[in-house]
């Protein structure tokens, strides 16, 4: 299995660019185990995440991460895995959530990369059907990257009702 993560980080916000790496790859890993895939990760302002957010989801705010996937079947080139597609990570936005939370922001980032991995892999969080199954996929990725699972229910509304709008996207 190979997994190309481009991190893209122009603002050159301090994180750990391997981990964000490991935290898609293990995702990609734990869903479709046999699987080469490439997808990008950008690190960018509230701005332009805000900006994202109004126009695709008609939000006039900030979040912490965003899942643009792929066209279907996803874009394949020669000699490239194919292209699951994008996250788009408001690092201020995220940073602010972990201090709240008091969360590692290593450990904050890592899971909104794993949480957008698998949007791209085709999860979602829209029924209590499909959040169960997305929360325990991502139970498991986070344990294999030795992150407690301590860190999902007050960054994912997990215990919100399923018509509210949780943080994570």
């Amino acid at each position: 299995m190979s997994v190309i993560v481009d991190v893209q980080n122009d603002d050159q916000y301090p994180l750990d660019d391997e981990r964000l790496v490991a935290a898609a790859t293990a995702a990609v890993a734990r869903v479709r185990p046999s699987t080469e895939a490439a997808l990008s990760v950008v690190i960018t302002d509230n701005d332009a995440v805000a900006g994202l957010n109004h126009q695709y989801r008609d939000i006039d705010a900030p979040t912490d991460v965003l899942s643009f996937p792929a066209d279907a079947p996803p874009v394949v080139s020669p000699d490239e895995p194919p292209y699951l597609g994008d996250l788009v990570i408001a690092y201020p936005y995220a940073a602010e959530q972990a201090r709240r939370e008091n969360h590692d922001l290593s450990d904050s980032l890592a899971l909104l990369v794993v949480h957008g991995t698998l949007h791209l892999l085709g999860f979602d969080h829209d029924t209590s059907a499909n959040r169960a199954a997305m929360w325990q996929v991502q139970g498991e990725v986070l344990e294999a990257l030795n992150i407690s699972a301590a860190i999902v229910p007050a960054l994912e509304g997990y215990l919100q009702d399923e018509t509210t709008d949780s943080e994570i996207h």
